[in-house]
């Protein structure tokens, strides 16, 4: 009986699967739905975050529909829908339907909304929502996000957003109360366009009172084709009403070929120019003033050019930062080329890259990583498989193009694009072929100086830069009216602390432990020169093999480093971070097997019992709110002024390290003083593996930006990879906690504040020097556009003649960097002249004669011999797994107790994988005081023969099965 009731209730959803899609807002009803997995959730948001409400709500009405029911799913989804405001949809499914005359008329009033909205999105959005929010044609849900949508992406941005909202809920009347709301907030024009009213008679129109017949027959096919028919309806009002960003336009029509029209601005216009003629060209904009959405233009053009004239056409987009792909393909060129074109998105995060070239082959628009792209060029090459061929391309678009220098991947694509136009120039002289190549369009919000200090540098680098990207000019305009006004700069200096017992006492415990090593050290405690004076230390001792220097100078870093963290978070986050790596430290001499003893050297428990000595009193001083430095106490006032002083505030703290950068995020979080004034705080750090802070994935990446989107973030604490691409909704603030790189990372991280009377602030924090440092930068920017007005004032001729030379430069330099790595990359030196030393205790590890390579890759030893060496711990937080690997456990030295490298299950054999940064290394004789990777040794080692081993293992198999 109860399956029966179901099949019912499936039949009701199905027969107004189309009516659903029109009135349910996405979001607000997955928040009730219980019954729906997270990950489909997941997907559903993601989808109406790339294609709208409609196609999600399609998707939605699917996985509700997905047997076997959970009990009471149907009540649940019902609830859901009422719930989160959409009322129309819920009247559908209690059976309380509309008359079919009212629901005529609505889907009347709908098509009237489509036809007339570029005239609807010039009303005053700030004025007419609250309104419509009182009226209760929109929920107060519907009208926040209005209004955060109004202040980030401009009034008809947030136009759209109302429309959509409106129609979306549908409340019985919902037209005629709209009409008087536009009348009310004296939108007079409006409300004439749309009741068909004169100035003298005001009185609306009703939509039922059908319009003369004449006047139906004048009305333009593409009206015509807009209105006609239900199927019309389900691509609904909703998906017409697109958003509006960059300080460009988009403006739908039905009826026509194109779903979306690009409308540019006069100063894009112009710079797009060139490359709409085909020529290579670096467009030079300032952040938020809409490069990528003028080449989004200039690729439809492209394509739309190439169509017509029988040919077809491939874009590559490159990116240098994995979350920017799927930002420009979901937010930039798939809404606007999706019904024309065939548009992917490949990253180093997707399953995708394992097929890049059938995605090459199969679609018009590809976005990836670059080194996806050079990987696979380099396949094309080497002959491994069919790779991808520049050839095969005929438009590359490179994002943030002014890392297009020496020793880049952007470099790397382009080196073979220069040199492949160099062999062009001898096959026409040849009159043979020349092999095609595609167009290059750079994008950049600032090409940087190079550090140059003066102008004739300056041009050099910007000139180096256009010759690498082969462009004809660097284009760039006076934004004029469009320009956005500048965020207000404020420099915030702090002051010595007056007492700074915390920092006293681990200063302390270094002039201990610099006694106790005999060492004599001229720099500052805790200052950069301090570090790497330790640094090196640490390495010679090594290489010295004077064991008590090496593990003073080891412990000497960690406290150098809390001292650090002391002068820039909370002295409990540098307490924390000593008591940890104490902690580790001492498990290390903690062997797992009871048998085993790790040796524990007498400068070891001297380090162990100085921080056991001084641990209370740091502990108690870490509590001690009074001896918190300036720094801090600053950043809490300026944060707190930001938001008790606006309205809606929503800003970025762009900080050093990963390590400040999740402490400062867990500060806001635990003060109430930030709680009791609405500051959310989250944080956002990079990706990779160099740091030994977990990094993050671009999952957690992807989640944390898309709440500091919606505004469930309001605060983002940030290391650099926030800088420079991300498409970072409006803030108003930005502060740059002592913080300040080059001229390039200033430009970005100041154009992250892009919403009206913004401010910019630096905070200084100790040694960070950072007013002098923005000075610097604010010298070098001022050199860099009058670097690029002299350049494009430049004569064709003596640009061209520029451009050629460091071509040509260029190329020699490649072919001399490939034959050094050629040369290096000869593996002659004997395997058995090699020698791995603990570093820990300089014990004898292995020589290079037992080292097999797997994959080319990792370099194991599953002797028996060494097996004896070394002991398996455990480690939750290393699980790495690939096709035919994992690793999830490391080896360390059963003397000592210093790493060593990991324990690698390679189908199902278990190899022992060392580091090489883990040991002393000795080759023919010699010692090699640094060497941190396997690629800096040239020797050749064994291959790893899998099958050898897995037959020698058989045997010990075997009698353990008899065993049992």
């Amino acid at each position: 009986m109860e399956s029966d009731n179901d099949e019912i209730k499936e039949r009701l959803i199905e027969d107004f699967r189309p009516r659903l899609k029109q009135h349910i807002s996405v979001e607000p009803v997955l928040d009730y739905i219980l019954f729906i997995e997270n990950d489909q959730k997941e997907l559903i948001r993601q989808k109406a975050k790339t294609e709208g409400d409609p196609a999600a709500a399609n998707l939605l009405i699917t996985a509700v529909l997905k047997k076997p029911h959970s009990p009471g799913w149907f009540k649940e989804f019902v609830d859901a829908l009422s719930n989160a405001g959409c009322q129309l949809a819920a009247d559908y499914m209690q059976d309380n339907l509309p008359e079919p005359e009212v629901e005529a008329e609505n889907d009347t009033c709908v098509r009237l909304i489509r036809i007339l909205i570029p005239s609807l999105l010039d009303m005053n959005t700030n004025q007419v929502c609250p309104h419509c929010s009182a009226k209760d044609l929109i929920t107060q849900e519907d009208s926040e996000i209005i209004t955060a949508e109004t202040t980030n992406k401009g009034n008809r941005s947030g136009a759209r957003e109302l429309l959509k909202r409106i129609i979306m809920r549908g409340r019985p009347g919902w037209f005629s109360t709209f009409l008087d709301v536009l009348r009310v907030t004296q939108h007079r024009d409006l409300y004439q366009l749309m009741s068909g009213a004169s100035q003298k008679d005001e009185k609306p129109l009703s939509v039922r009172d059908e319009p003369p017949e004449n006047e139906a027959a004048t009305q333009s096919p593409a009206v015509v084709e807009t209105c006609d028919g239900p199927e019309g309806l389900d691509k609904d009002a909703t998906e017409e009403i697109q958003d509006e960003t960059d300080g460009t336009e988009s403006m739908a029509a039905d009826g026509g070929p194109e779903k979306a029209d690009i409308v540019l601005r006069d100063y894009q216009r112009d710079v797009a120019r060139p490359a709409l003629e085909g020529k290579n060209i670096i467009i030079c904009l300032p952040t938020g003033s809409g490069k990528t959405r003028v080449a989004v233009y200039i690729t439809k053009k492209h394509l739309d050019d190439r169509r017509e004239g029988g040919q077809s056409g491939k874009v590559v987009v490159l990116v240098n930062k994995v979350p920017l792909v799927e930002q420009h393909f979901s937010s930039e060129f798939l809404p606007f080329l999706k019904d024309r074109y065939k548009v992917e998105r490949v990253s180093g995060d997707s399953q995708l890259k394992i097929s890049f070239t059938e995605i090459v082959k199969n679609n018009d628009v590809i976005i990836c990583t670059a080194q996806i792209l050079e990987n696979y060029l380099e396949r094309s090459v080497s002959g491994d498989d069919e790779g991808v061929h520049l050839s095969d391309l005929t438009l590359i678009v490179i994002d943030e193009c002014h890392h297009t220098q020496k020793g880049g991947v952007y470099n790397h694509i382009m080196m073979r694009f220069l040199k492949q136009k160099h062999k062009n120039s001898r096959l026409k002289k040849e009159e043979k072929e020349p092999v095609p190549l595609p167009q290059i369009l750079g994008l950049t919000a600032s090409p940087g100086v190079g550090g140059a200090t003066k102008m004739e540098k300056a041009e050099e680098h910007i000139l180096r830069i256009c010759a690498n990207l082969d462009a004809s000019g660097i284009m760039t305009w006076n934004l004029g009216e469009y320009k956005k006004q500048e965020a207000k700069k404020i420099i915030v200096n702090v002051e010595d602390r007056k007492m700074d017992p915390f920092g006293d006492v681990i200063k302390k415990i270094m002039n201990a432990i610099h006694e106790h090593a005999e060492l004599n050290p001229t720099f500052e405690l805790g200052s950069q020169n301090y570090e790497q004076w330790v640094v090196q230390t640490e390495r010679d001792a090594t290489k010295e093999e004077n064991h008590k220097v090496r593990v003073c100078a080891e412990h000497l870093r960690r406290y150098n480093e809390g001292l650090q963290l002391s002068n820039t978070i909370r002295m409990c986050d540098a307490f924390n971070f000593l008591n940890k790596y104490q902690e580790e430290e001492m498990k290390s001499k903690t062997a797992p097997d009871s048998d085993v003893v790790i040796q524990i050297t007498r400068t070891e428990r001297f380090l162990f019992n100085l921080f056991k000595d001084n641990q209370q009193e740091l502990l108690e001083l870490a509590k001690q709110p009074q001896y918190e430095n300036d720094s801090l106490s600053k950043l809490r006032a300026k944060i707190l002024q930001e938001f008790s002083s606006r309205e809606e505030a929503r800003g970025i703290i762009f900080t050093k390290t990963r390590r400040s950068a999740i402490a400062l995020s867990q500060w806001i979080q635990e003060n109430p003083k930030f709680d009791d004034i609405g500051v959310k705080a989250s944080y956002v750090i990079g990706g990779g593996d160099q740091s030994v802070v977990k990094p993050m994935t671009s999952a957690e990446q992807k989640d944390v930006l898309k709440k500091f989107s919606n505004g469930k973030v309001n605060l983002l604490i940030a290391t650099t990879v926030a800088e420079e691409g991300l498409d970072i909704s409006a803030c108003n603030f930005v502060i740059r906690y002592g913080l300040v790189t080059n001229e390039i990372s200033m430009i970005q991280a100041r154009g992250r504040a892009r919403a009206e009377d913004s401010s910019y602030t630096l905070v200084e924090t100790k040694n960070s020097g950072v007013a002098e440092k923005e000075c610097v930068n604010e010298y070098r920017i001022n050199m860099m556009n009058k670097a690029i007005e002299k350049i494009r004032a430049l004569n064709k001729a003596d640009y061209d003649k520029k451009i050629m030379e460091y071509q040509i430069q260029a190329i020699m330099e490649e072919k001399i960097r490939m034959t050094k790595k050629k040369q290096k990359g000869i593996k002659n030196e004997n395997a058995t002249e090699l020698k791995l030393n603990c570093r820990g205790c300089s014990k004898l590890a292995c020589t290079g004669e037992n080292i097999q390579i797997i994959e080319n890759m990792h370099r194991v030893n599953v002797s028996s011999e060494f097996s004896e060496l070394f002991i398996l711990r455990e480690n939750s937080t290393l699980q790495e797994r690939r096709l035919d690997y994992e690793t999830n456990g490391y080896i360390t030295c059963k003397d000592c107790g210093q790493r060593w490298g990991s324990m690698m299950l390679f189908r199902g054999i278990e190899c022992p994988c060392l580091h090489v940064k883990n040991f002393a290394v000795t080759l023919n004789g010699k010692k090699i005081s640094k060497c941190s990777k396997w690629s800096e040794l040239p020797v050749k080692f064994q291959a790893f023969d899998y099958a050898e081993h897995a037959n020698r293992m058989a045997p010990s198999s075997d009698d353990d099965s008899d065993a049992e």
